[in-house]
């Protein structure tokens, strides 16, 4: 099948690229891409692609799937479904299903079921470190490695940092990425919300910015002492990105990234107690947010992640600090960081695309997809100002735990190549 999008907006951070053409895409791969194509074959099908975006293929660092353990949260089929209808070519699965994914068996069981899914996003899966995310005693990881998982990671923050150093030494070898969500859980205690006026206001138990920043400060002396290089995940503090910047600065072997909701939402956004706004680690103070898009534009927060965590309804109606942290976002995020970072102006779409597409691709030393003739189609097309609303009849995912649940939003995935 050939397929000709014309005048479409073609976007691949990669090759810097940011401009309009026309587009050929046929038997799954891109033939060509010119200014203006003129001379068509009679069995190509062709797409009026003025006004909409099409871009490298989104990659999720980490979300959490539900299967197996929890399927009426997600399955593995909505979970794929909602990815693919929020733009995502490859998603990468943390390890808290139940059983975790803590033996190579768990692994072949999630790829065999993902291969079974038709037409729907790449599937990656990360690792335990620990078993059964005890953070006590460690996985067998080469046996891990071999089965074929991205990387490692628990995916939730540490107790013992002995064991954290013991890791990142008997992880070198493998040369597969291992991520780490810091977080000091003694500094955090009750906490639920980020410490600050907003918290004294709202009356909910606070977490200090030390929480986080002292967990970091720790890991990056770890690294600098082993030389292996480290991903930190849901960096959420003004003192985190200054950290950050200043180990990358003196050739620390880090990456790191954020989630989208932390780039979008502050502690002001909390007075609605919407459970949905209920996070780990909870959303930034406004400077924390100034500093997060600061670091996503300049680089030294490499990738924006979704961190999908769904809940049943069940779960998340109850008191804000009794609710579990999480809210889903695949299919949102595309849309609400289009209009809030680049309709506003505060990104390009360059920017933007590079933190959801190349850049977490490279955090897990994959290639990022590309956008020129020869490559295999791994793309998305995305209609910035098609509007829509957010209710459980129009997301794929099996739950609904979001703010903007209800809301009319702007901006939505056509299409998907995978």
């Amino acid at each position: 099948m050939r397929e000709l999008l014309k005048q479409v907006r073609v976007i691949d951070p990669g090759l810097g690229i940011d401009q309009v053409a026309d587009i050929v895409i046929a038997d799954g791969e891109i033939e060509t891409v010119a200014t203006q194509i003129s001379e068509i074959s009679a069995d190509t099908h062709i797409q009026d692609g003025r006004g909409l975006v099409l871009g490298t293929g989104l990659v999720d660092l980490y979300s959490h799937c539900s299967q197996p353990g929890f399927e009426e949260r997600e399955t593995l089929s909505s979970l794929l479904q909602a990815a693919g209808a929020g733009g995502f070519t490859r998603i990468n699965i943390l390890p808290d299903t139940s059983p975790a994914i803590d033996h190579p068996a768990i692994v072949a069981q999630l790829q065999q079921k993902s291969r079974e899914i038709n037409n729907t996003p790449h599937v990656y899966v990360w690792g335990a470190i620990t078993q059964n995310l005890g953070g006590k005693q460690l996985t067998e990881l080469t046996d891990l490695a071999i089965a074929g998982v991205v990387g490692f990671t628990d995916g939730q923050p540490w107790e013992n940092i002995a064991l954290v150093r013991r890791v990142l030494e008997y992880l070198q070898p493998t040369n597969k990425p291992v991520a780490f969500s810091p977080g000091d859980r003694l500094l955090s205690g009750n906490g639920v919300m980020r410490e600050g006026a907003e918290a004294l206001r709202l009356g909910l138990p606070p977490v200090p910015v030390s929480a986080e920043t002292t967990a970091i400060a720790s890991l990056l002396e770890l690294v600098t002492d082993t030389g292996t290089p480290v991903h930190i995940m849901r960096v959420s503090t003004a003192r985190s990105v200054e950290l950050i910047a200043c180990a990358k600065a003196a050739g620390v072997p880090i990456t790191a990234s954020t989630t989208w909701m932390h780039l979008l939402l502050d502690t002001t956004a909390v007075k609605s107690y919407d459970t949905s706004l209920r996070l780990d680690p909870p959303l930034g103070n406004p400077s924390d947010v100034e500093a997060l898009q600061a670091g996503v534009k300049q680089g030294v927060i490499d990738a924006i992640a979704i961190d999908h965590a769904p809940y049943t309804y069940e779960e998340k109606v109850q008191a804000f600090a009794e609710s579990p942290p999480g809210a889903v976002g695949l299919e949102l995020a595309l849309p609400l960081l289009w209009q809030h970072l680049v309709e506003s102006g505060k990104f390009t779409a360059l920017e933007l695309w590079r933190a959801v597409s190349t850049q977490p691709a490279i955090c897990l030393q994959q290639k990022p997809s590309m956008i020129t003739p020869d490559e295999k189609a791994e793309l998305t097309l995305f209609d910035p100002q098609a509007l829509w609303k957010v209710e459980n009849s129009s997301l794929h995912t099996l739950s609904s735990n979001t703010p903007w649940l209800g809301q009319e939003i702007k901006g939505r995935v056509v299409r998907v190549w995978v």
